[in-house]
């Protein structure tokens, strides 16, 4: 088997899952395996990748421009004119199924003609820049405390601040928090803390209080929560992330902690970790368990 073929054999079963989430009405989970999908198929599109032809090229780009869309309906609470459908979806993975054999037939979904890029296209881990840092600045992605339920308590998480040999580097910086279950799968929704700018040594103060969205008692066994520390780089003008932190199901428990910073990529399985530094830096949370 060809390079060219196992990359398409490995998009097609990212494809797959993400269709299983989203029949089985897992919006996050499939939103999130649509829009990785999406990342590297256009990761694969740029002028000097010589691994697929140039038509192929226009062919991937579209079903990025497919599931990226596909992605952002699923997490929207709004309804949108350019909705792409489960159906559509099925549609456009017969094309990827087909991709290396050759697709002969008009693209099954109305899409905008993306254009192939001659620039590096963003890497696994990071993000459009001026869009997403416009959107943190303005409050981040904070969501609102879950509905009291008697006899259940809620946890929230305070991010106190992160110790960094080079804290000072860093522009408008800021933290997503997730909440994986043993799998990597998401739990609740990802949430982007506001950026911060308050510099103090070696750390970054932030003080932001993040509302994690199911009680204690109803999050799976195995479930973690992910700190990943995310900065702009405004000559790429992307989002960037630079380390991470995780908390496991037993370290849930009222009051301060400091826990320990990863190399990236985000290991969501807790498989590969390797420690970002052997000096004594840490994420400073403080956590508060409540029944009201």
């Amino acid at each position: 088997m060809t390079e060219k073929s196992r990359t398409i054999n490995q998009w097609y079963v990212s494809f797959e899952k993400g269709k299983d989430f989203d029949s089985w009405g897992q919006l996050v989970e499939a939103a999130e395996e649509y829009s990785r999908l999406a990342r590297d198929l256009k990761k694969h599109c740029t002028l000097g990748n010589k691994m697929f032809q140039e038509e192929q090229k226009k062919l991937m780009l579209k079903m990025s421009a497919c599931f990226e869309k596909r992605s952002k309906i699923l997490l929207s609470t709004q309804a949108r004119d350019d909705e792409i459908s489960f159906n559509d979806i099925k549609k456009v993975g017969e094309v990827l199924r087909n991709l290396n054999v050759g697709w002969n037939g008009p693209f099954p979904v109305r899409i905008e003609e993306p254009k192939t890029s001659d620039t590096d296209v963003t890497e696994y881990g990071d993000e459009n820049g001026t869009e997403h840092v416009s959107s943190v600045a303005e409050g981040g992605s904070l969501l609102p405390r879950i509905p009291f339920e008697e006899g259940y308590h809620r946890l929230v998480v305070r991010i106190n601040q992160i110790g960094l040999k080079d804290a000072h580097v860093y522009i408008n910086p800021f933290f997503t928090v997730s909440v994986k279950d043993a799998n990597g799968v998401n739990v609740t929704p990802a949430q982007d803390t506001p950026t911060s700018n308050r510099v103090n040594g070696k750390f970054i103060n932030f003080d932001t209080d993040v509302e994690i969205q199911k009680p204690i008692e109803k999050l799976p066994r195995g479930t973690a929560i992910f700190f990943e520390f995310k900065h702009y780089k405004p000559k790429k003008d992307i989002v960037s992330t630079r380390c991470f932190a995780f908390m496991e199901q037993d370290e849930f428990k009222p009051g301060p902690a400091c826990i320990e910073l990863y190399q990236k990529p985000t290991d969501f399985n807790r498989k590969r970790l390797n420690l970002y530094t052997q000096k004594p830096l840490y994420l400073h949370l403080t956590l508060n368990v409540l029944d009201d």
